[in-house]
């Protein structure tokens, strides 16, 4: 189909060519039709949604509007208003105190053009804007009638030959319109930058999921699809299945109006991830359920919705002002390009993919048999908490599979063929200082040793019932506590009683006269393994105050000191695993985390970085969504070779604007069980005049990747989440900062939190689990913003103050962190 002949029949975007201050239409690189529909008039009309830009491009962007009668709802269609056509109006002259507002713009009009408006795309507008001038500020508005739509502003990009010295830009993604708050937004558009970056979820597809249900403001009122369906039975939880049900979720998100004031005072450069369609999807597959799965091939397939991936990609483009091709005149649910690449002179190109549209299924079928119980794995043990031995041998599998002289990649990849070798080309053709690959999902390595793993939480495990052991050997040591940590270390050890009491004994009077400890109490008949854990336990108790504190500090020295040693040495074997052997065989093993992301695409991964590697593209940072957490960090050829191989370049993870955080997710499916303190530990602070605070400490940044804290970074750590509480107890805004601060400074003080919580963050983080990640944050929401200079880059991840009570903070911003990255380096270095 022609160029022309496609515009004509999909009618879903207008061009206007700014000549000589005027505007330009119905040639063959406008849209227009010769005979468009008639002129709106009267005052009848309204534009719900306001207006938004997008994909600034040197000598233009794509504006777009959604205008309906003023007696329609702000969100429903209004096909009975029919076709009709409205003005676009730019300007260069400074509209500054405009924005925003509907006053009419002044100044020389460099466009002034009637567009097409389509009852069949629900009224929406998409105008591509071309023959404006390279770096410079705009101003637009569209007028329906007598009505003038809110002013917006957006700067083309620099010139692709042009110096810059700098670029400032945001990136974000993942707002969820039923949790949380949706504050951020207000403070990110008075950043001071050029342009925002989404990374995808701009809308949630499920209605009620159980991920839904938490706190949110009360000006965000409960989603009701116009037609929905369930994802279990006949109640509960829905998720949007036609073209109907996916312009309603834009156009309510699109309704708020710190959303709509982002929108007009800065262009958008988007990309999709999973929600706009469905969770984790591939292609045209959602994975709310199983699927099938063929034991004869190990081979599985989820249930495949093409009518419902065209309304979705239909919904995106018709609400999206993004610069993409679209075609529904064909059959394919791949009827939409939305990888794509735009320059930013000779500083940065942008390079922006589509992980789901081509990606192959999940390496491991979700219907494929747990070993265990023959039941399906389901998202766990085939998306998430994968081992990884499985998925590097079915990944394999997969791919001798595929004929000779074909795509050996195809059925493990994320981008597919042919968006692969755009993207290798695009990286090594670009001439720009910066390549930054915006990003759906974290190419970071994100594992964990379960070996290592499960020995700490046996050896936590065992730490109250040791103190408790110290405490009553404590009567036979006339109340010293010390010398009784020294007699159960030893007897643990596999000492006898005997020896173990003489050998205590020794020592408390070696370490009393400066002799040496271990010596002693070899001399009474301990080995030297035995010698040295009585020792250390002596001292660990005796650096405590108080009874309780020394039984504490003495029992972790004993669980983590020898307990946990000898379950990694002995793993199942292990006499401290006893009857729980069985049970926890599984778990000896390395897992990944999240396999939706690219650790479930590691040859894809490994194929990319290689391209980036013996070409010398240096300079490379993706700008990630998708994991509702903050990460920095670098990635590397190969994870799995000797030292995790070689940096190649920089991934910055942003936390979702809104939605729950990745620890949450993690919590609430751990609870209860013994991997649970792998993720959190359950604190419960009683505070005067307020009541009993319950919170989840969050331990799974030290797990994944953190370094040991002190306990006032400890305690920092848990100041949103005890601001968080304290709001929803009814504590006011006004109060909430000095009574968080007189909460944690209680908490410092108690010997659960100095000596227990503590000892667990530190040994949790002594698993140095992913050293390639520089940092992150898994309990947050946020965004990032970049400030980019030929010598390097910054960037700021902001963390949000949570809802206070139903109410968005009136200080959206609690914290900021900033990270480096210098010119040919790929390494990340925090600077404040």
């Amino acid at each position: 189909m022609n160029r022309r002949a496609f515009l004509r029949n999909t009618g879903f975007w207008t061009a206007s060519i700014a000549v000589s201050g005027l505007s330009a239409c119905g040639s063959d690189s406008a849209s227009t039709p010769e005979s468009g529909p008639a002129k709106a008039t009267g005052s009848n009309w309204k534009f719900p949604q306001s207006v938004a830009s997008g994909d600034p491009r040197a000598d233009g962007a794509m504006l777009w509007t959604r205008v309906v009668p003023t007696s329609v709802d702000a969100v429903a269609s209004a096909p009975d208003a029919g076709d009709f056509s409205i003005r676009i109006l730019v300007t260069a002259a400074d509209n500054g105190s405009r924005l925003g507002t509907s006053d009419a713009l002044s100044g020389a009009l460099v466009v002034d053009n009637s567009v097409p408006v389509y009852a069949r795309y629900d009224h929406t507008v998409r105008n591509k804007l071309s023959g404006l001038q390279p770096g410079t500020v705009y101003f637009y508005q569209f007028v329906a009638g007598d009505v003038r739509s809110r002013v917006g502003r957006f700067k083309t990009a620099p010139a692709r030959d042009a110096d810059v010295a700098e670029l400032k830009f945001a990136f974000i993604s993942c707002q969820d319109w039923s949790v949380n708050h949706w504050a951020g937004f207000e403070s990110l558009a008075h950043e001071d930058i050029d342009f925002v970056v989404h990374l995808g979820d701009y809308i949630y597809e499920t209605v009620g999921e159980a991920f839904q249900i938490g706190a949110v403001e009360s000006r965000h009122d409960p989603l009701v699809l116009p037609d929905g369906s369930f994802k279990s039975g006949s109640s509960g939880a829905k998720y949007a299945t036609t073209l109907a049900d996916y312009r309603y979720l834009y156009k309510k998100y699109r309704t708020d109006p710190r959303l709509q004031a982002l929108h007009e005072r800065l262009p958008f450069i988007a990309t999709w991830d999973d929600h706009e369609f469905s969770d984790d999807c591939w292609q045209d597959a959602e994975t709310y359920d199983n699927g099938s799965y063929n034991a004869s091939t190990g081979i599985g397939d989820n249930t495949h919705q093409s009518a419902r991936r065209r309304g979705a990609n239909q919904a995106w483009f018709e609400f999206m002002p993004a610069d993409v091709s679209y075609d529904n005149t064909t059959a394919s649910f791949q009827n939409v390009r939305i990888y794509r690449d735009l320059p930013f002179g000779k500083l940065a190109h942008f390079i922006v993919t589509d992980e789901r549209l081509y990606r192959a299924d999940h390496i491991i079928p979700e219907a494929a048999p747990n070993p265990a119980t023959g039941a399906a794995l389901g998202s766990v043990g085939s998306r998430y908490f994968v081992p990884a031995d499985t998925r590097d041998a079915i990944e394999a599998a997969k791919m001798k599979a595929v004929s000779a002289g074909s795509d050996a990649l195809a059925p493990a990849s994320i981008l597919g063929t042919t968006q692969r070798d755009w993207w290798k080309q695009t990286m090594s053709s670009s001439t720009a200082t910066w390549k930054l690959w915006c990003n759906e999902v974290s190419l970071l390595r994100m594992g964990l040793d379960g070996t290592a793993a499960v020995a700490t939480l046996l050896a936590l495990q065992s730490v109250n019932t040791i103190a408790g052991n110290i405490a009553t050997a404590a009567s036979s040591t006339g109340g010293n506590i010390a010398v009784a940590a020294a007699v159960v270390a030893a007897v643990t050890a596999g000492a006898d009683q005997a020896k173990a009491g003489a050998a205590a004994s020794a020592i408390a009077t070696a370490l009393a006269t400066s002799t040496d400890p271990v010596a002693a109490g070899v001399a009474q008949g301990l080995t030297t393994t035995q010698a040295t854990l009585a020792a250390t336990a002596y001292r660990a108790a005796t650096s405590a105050t108080g009874a309780s504190a020394q039984a504490a500090a003495g029992a972790q020295v004993i669980a983590f000191g020898y307990i946990k040693p000898d379950i990694i040495a002995k793993g199942a074997a292990s006499s401290f695993v006893g009857g729980l052997a069985t049970l926890l065989e599984p778990y000896f093993t390395r897992f990944l985390l999240n396999c939706d992301q690219w650790d479930g695409y590691n040859a894809e991964r490994k194929h990319l970085m290689a391209h980036l590697k013996d070409n010398a593209i240096r300079n490379v940072v993706a700008l990630t969504g998708d994991l509702h957490s903050f990460h920095a960090g670098t990635v590397n050829d190969n994870y799995d070779a000797a030292g995790a191989g070689t940096p190649v370049m920089v991934d910055f993870v942003t936390a979702g604007i809104s939605s729950d955080s990745w620890f949450t997710y993690f919590a609430d499916a751990t609870t209860g069980s013994l991997l649970s303190n792998l993720v959190f530990l359950p604190i419960s602070v009683p505070v005067d005049g307020v009541g009993t605070l319950d919170l989840r400490f969050n331990l799974f940044d030290f797990t994944l990747q953190r370094a040991a804290p002190t306990r006032d970074e400890l305690a920092e750590q848990v100041r949103l989440p005890v601001r968080r509480a304290l709001g929803a107890k009814g504590v006011s805004e006004a109060a909430l900062d000095g009574t968080t601060t007189a909460v944690l400074t209680a908490l410092k003080a108690t010997p659960a939190f100095s000596v227990t919580l503590l000892g667990l963050a530190t040994q949790l983080a002594s698993l140095n689990s992913n050293p390639w990640i520089q940092h992150m944050v898994s309990d947050a929401q946020g965004y990032a913003v970049v400030s980019l200079k030929p010598e390097g880059l910054r960037c700021s991840f902001r963390q949000l103050n949570p809802l206070v009570g139903s109410t968005a903070p009136s200080a959206p911003i609690a914290n900021t962190l900033q990270f480096a990255v210098a010119r040919d380096v790929a390494a990340v270095t925090r600077v404040s």
